[in-house]
């Protein structure tokens, strides 16, 4: 059901305190008249009086901007859609990454600071959001739902030391051809901007693949470093065991992946040349996150100026401005005041 508002154009501060001052002008006109016509030092009309009050509270009622609410399922999007990658290998729930400041937070932390600054940074683009460990899954399919790309990000869950068969870092690549190839098809004219975010670290025997075959389908993209060169040691991760607040990752204290040569704890390194070299590889940029640096300025400079209209299934609310029919009716009072003065003009020659 369609509601009436008011949504000051200016601002309620701007707005409101114009339309006070238009306000006051018109009790200030109302009152000067009567003040004149008792004294008999006006020849002002009524009519005028009347005409000239009108003015200023049509004048004042607009500045407030009248408006009606509607729900609505469509959304203006720009033609920008951003895949997200993150790594979530046991070497993510390393304490050796920095996001902004001096404090050592686990990388898997960083990783998801990093993703809640890219949705900030294209507040009406789409996303789809991509983990890869053992290999790549596509968690959130393309969407302009921001907020559930943040969602995907708090959750996300690292993989247990059970499963874990080493990183590889050219696990996300089926996965990521598959996404951004099916969002090629869909809007060939949109702008696709990938962000993979890793520590970089390649402790598989087989060789890497490239990821130069997504070159054709990308406009732009970023590998992100987290985590440190100097390493950390890697905590023993549980089946199911979310890594955002502790230290070490697991709810036992002080148990670590062991070495098997050393029989010591392993140490893991963030590897900046593998993440550089993907970088090459898909025309795109490196950056390392640390004590200055984030991803709130690392935006794509690729990004669409087209728009498109789409539909959504969150129904969201649209504040249309009316104004136009009293601008009709000042446009009328104007009129009506020029055609009296050149009346009163013509009367005193």
């Amino acid at each position: 059901m369609n509601g009436f508002t008011f949504s000051p154009a200016l601002g309620w501060v701007a707005g409101g305190l114009l339309a006070g001052v238009l306000a006051v002008l018109a009790v200030a006109e109302i009152m000067q008249f009567a003040r004149r016509r008792k004294a008999g030092a006006s020849d002002e009309t009524i009519a005028a009086c009347v005409r000239r009050t009108l003015m200023m509270l049509v004048a004042a009622v607009m500045v407030l901007t009248p408006s009606v609410v509607a729900p609505t399922t469509s959304r203006a999007i720009n033609a920008t859609d951003v895949i997200l990658a993150v790594d979530v290998t046991g070497s993510m729930a390393v304490t050796d990454a920095r996001y902004g400041s001096g404090e050592a937070i686990s990388r898997i932390d960083a990783a998801r600071k990093a993703v809640h600054d890219v949705t900030k940074s294209y507040p009406d683009a789409s996303f789809a959001a991509i983990r890869f460990g053992a290999s790549g899954t596509l968690d959130v399919p393309l969407t302009p739902d921001a907020p559930a790309i943040d969602n995907w990000a708090d959750t996300l869950t690292l993989e247990s030391t059970s499963v874990s068969a080493g990183s590889s870092l050219d696990a996300p690549i089926d996965q990521l051809l598959i996404t951004a190839k099916s969002i090629r098809e869909a809007h060939p004219d949109d702008a696709i901007v990938l962000y993979l975010i890793s520590d970089g670290e390649q402790t598989s025997d087989k060789t890497r693949r490239t990821f130069s075959s997504l070159r054709r389908y990308l406009d732009d993209g970023f590998t992100i470093g987290v985590g440190s060169t100097e390493g950390g040691k890697i905590p023993a991760i549980a089946d199911g065991v979310n890594t955002g607040g502790s230290a070490t990752g697991s709810d036992t204290a002080d148990q670590w992946i062991l070495d098997p040569d050393t029989g010591e704890p392993g140490v893991s390194k963030m590897d900046e040349k593998n993440l550089k070299d993907i970088a090459d590889e898909i025309s795109g940029t490196y950056v390392k996150l640390g004590d200055s640096q984030t991803l709130a300025d690392a935006v794509s400079s690729k990004v669409s100026d087209q728009w498109r209209v789409t539909s959504t299934v969150k129904e969201r609310t649209r504040t249309t401005p009316v104004v136009w029919p009293l601008a009709i009716v000042l446009a009328l009072l104007l009129a009506w005041e020029l055609g009296a003065w050149i009346v009163t003009s013509r009367r005193l020659l």
